[in-house]
């Protein structure tokens, strides 16, 4: 069966195209390497066995998003990533995100069959700052604190409409936490372009020596050591469960259209926390200091993962400290450390 990846090269997406090809999957990747590389096609055929198909260009052109589906009528599912997705550069550039994020999936909907398995790449930010914790599926969707939180929270209601318009078009839109660690093999991994935006990649590059320091932004939160509370979960952890979800909407086993799961590890670790995880698994201590809060950062987000649990028959197996050992083996083995 055919499965289309889009933003395939990416940290996520890429993770995700192992598992469907390691299932059976044929992928098909759309990529417009505008933070991955064509590189990481080595990594996945190094793990695989299998080099999946990969069309480089952007889902923004409407001409061509038509002309590849005229291309690929078999295929079966479509599992969109392809999104820009800093919460900080969002507020930066908020109309950059709002055509990246809101025109290619319009595209990508007007193109594909209503027979087509739709998976979303959503996330927890379309919570806002929960006024309970753990977070679940009904937790209202709060006033957005980002252009990218808000991108994510129109993404699903266009779906939605799509969905009650089109009885035969299905769909699951996962939200997911803080995806974080590398592949058990180090052949594929997070590599962000210039200064990363997510605290993993800026703590490995740290110990690394790449950064001359880690900046925590904020120490005067409402949590218990003063820093945000994130829920991270391990990228092939989450890649699973996009598996798992994929193979939900085919086997027409939903009972909503579409339906929504959080995908996170259910538990909480403060920013010192993580810190402290990944001193203990490199046997090292990493120069940090405290900056002021950035705009759009919530205090503390963890997820109720329980109806992805009962219902998906998934769960995350991998501890923060497994997580932060991967993405160490993977930030060595790009360094040559």
């Amino acid at each position: 069966m055919k499965v289309l990846v889009t933003g395939g090269l990416g940290y996520i997406g890429s993770h995700t195209v192992v598992e469907l090809q390691q299932a059976g999957f044929e992928v098909v990747v759309i990529d417009n390497c505008s933070n991955a590389s064509e590189k990481v096609l080595k990594g996945i055929t190094a793990i695989t066995g299998s080099t999946p198909a990969f069309e480089k260009f952007d889902l923004k052109n409407k001409k061509k998003v038509f002309d590849f589906f005229n291309r690929h009528q078999d295929i079966r599912g479509v599992i969109h990533f392809a999104a820009s997705k800093s919460v900080n550069e969002s507020i930066e550039q908020p109309l950059l995100y709002y055509e990246n994020n809101i025109a290619s999936l319009i595209y990508l909907l007007q193109a594909i069959e209503s027979n087509i398995a739709f998976v979303f790449s959503s996330s927890c930010t379309v919570y806002g700052q929960a006024s309970q914790l753990p977070i679940s599926e009904d937790a209202p969707i709060q006033l957005a604190q980002s252009p990218y939180g808000n991108t994510k929270q129109i993404g699903e209601e266009i779906i939605i409409d799509q969905c009650k318009a089109n009885k035969n078009f299905s769909a699951v839109l996962l939200r997911y936490f803080n995806p974080i660690g590398a592949h058990p093999s180090a052949m594929i991994g997070e590599l962000p372009l210039g200064i990363p935006q997510n605290l993993v990649p800026f703590i490995t590059q740290t110990a690394a020596g790449i950064r001359p320091e880690l900046l925590v932004f904020g120490n005067d939160y409402p949590t218990h050591d003063g820093t945000c509370i994130r829920d991270y979960i391990h990228v092939t952890d989450l890649a699973k469960a996009h598996l798992v979800a994929l193979e939900h909407v085919l086997n027409k086993t939903q009972k909503n259209n579409p339906e929504i799961f959080n995908l996170g590890t259910g538990k909480g670790s403060s920013v010192l926390e993580a810190i402290s995880s990944f001193e203990k698994i490199a046997e090292t201590k990493l120069a940090y200091r405290f900056v002021n809060r950035r705009e759009g950062d919530i205090a503390a987000a963890y997820a109720d993962t329980e109806k992805a649990n009962k219902i998906l028959g998934w769960k995350a197996q991998s501890s923060l400290d497994q997580a932060m050992l991967t993405a160490w083996n993977w930030e060595k083995k790009i360094r040559n450390i």
